[in-house]
């Protein structure tokens, strides 16, 4: 008698794992690494003030009348506030069914939108985009983001848009920065370039002779990868962003810059107009630059 499988099973249950994974990525660097502060307005201003250069002809004659230095005037600095918004609808009966790895899909789509919008708001902040003055009917307010505010001076291309940044450009663009004042701590950069950073150490040859914890043989560890550079102008951290541009090395003192909020995240539940649950994720942002001095860029270009 032939044995009673479980391909002959009729009405066997699912085997549906209860857990959705999601891989992803939700870290924003920039986002995390930068300051916080309150506005009130949709346009703020701040003032950038700098000191005269070194006068090397600073010389007195004993007794002499004192003579008045010019005044170097502060300059004024503006941006934008900018609405982002992720709106989820939901119908009612989608919540009532029973699913597999979430109670009430309205909560998980709520989740998922929150973690999407960050994300936006990290890939705007350390583009290029220009501020643009908004209107009540067709368009957007949109903030100055990292790229608009850096000095065109402290823009430095590696001469080709598949050209890599040297560890000379690199450098350059550090004593620019120290020459002007700064002390940038942080080079934040696509994870494609991570590799080509990396090569900075091997071309060097540095490779780390260690002992193990356990038996204290010697061990000789290869090291293909730069997290901290430290260089003639100060220690910077590399840090990878996988929302930055692609083309930017972002090289900057992350006390240099603030995230202004003048409406925090907040989810607003909007008025039904059938059968469905609408929510919408909304927050007003900016991004200030106390100093368009203090950051540069190395742009593939």
């Amino acid at each position: 008698m032939a044995a009673y499988t479980a391909y002959d099973v009729v009405g066997k249950k699912e085997d549906i794992s209860n857990v959705i994974s999601n891989i992803s990525p939700t870290l924003t660097p920039f986002t995390a690494t930068t300051g916080e502060e309150k506005i009130t307005n949709t346009l703020y201003q701040w003032q950038e003030d700098a000191l005269a250069a070194p006068n090397l002809s600073n010389a007195a004659i004993q007794g002499a009348d004192a003579t008045e230095a010019a005044p170097i005037p502060t300059v004024m600095r503006q941006n934008y506030t900018q609405i982002l918004t992720k709106t989820v609808k939901v119908a009612m009966t989608t919540d009532a069914v029973n699913r597999y790895g979430r109670a009430k899909e309205t909560a998980y789509q709520l989740g998922k939108y929150s973690a999407e919008v960050k994300r936006d708001f990290e890939a705007i902040a350390t583009s290029s985009q220009a501020a643009v003055v908004g209107n009540n009917s067709t368009v957007a307010s949109l903030f100055a983001a990292f790229g608009a505010q850096v000095a065109g001076a402290n823009l430095f291309l590696t001469g080709g848009s598949g050209v890599a940044m040297t560890e000379a450009k690199f450098l350059t663009a550090l004593q620019a920065l120290y020459t002007a004042g700064s002390n940038p701590s942080v080079a934040m950069i696509p994870p494609g370039e991570s590799i080509n950073i990396a090569s900075y150490a091997s071309a060097a040859g540095r490779y780390r002779t260690i002992a193990d914890e356990t038996t204290g043989e010697s061990l000789t560890k290869v090291i293909n990868v730069v997290n901290l550079y430290v260089s003639p102008f100060g220690e910077v951290k590399v840090a990878l962003n996988r929302f930055q541009p692609i083309t930017d090395h972002l090289i900057f003192d992350p006390t240099m810059w603030k995230r202004e909020v003048l409406r925090p995240w907040s989810r607003e539940t909007l008025a039904k107009t059938g059968d469905a649950t609408k929510m919408l994720i909304v927050g007003e942002f900016s991004v200030k630059h106390k100093n368009q001095l203090a950051s540069a860029i190395v742009r593939k270009a």
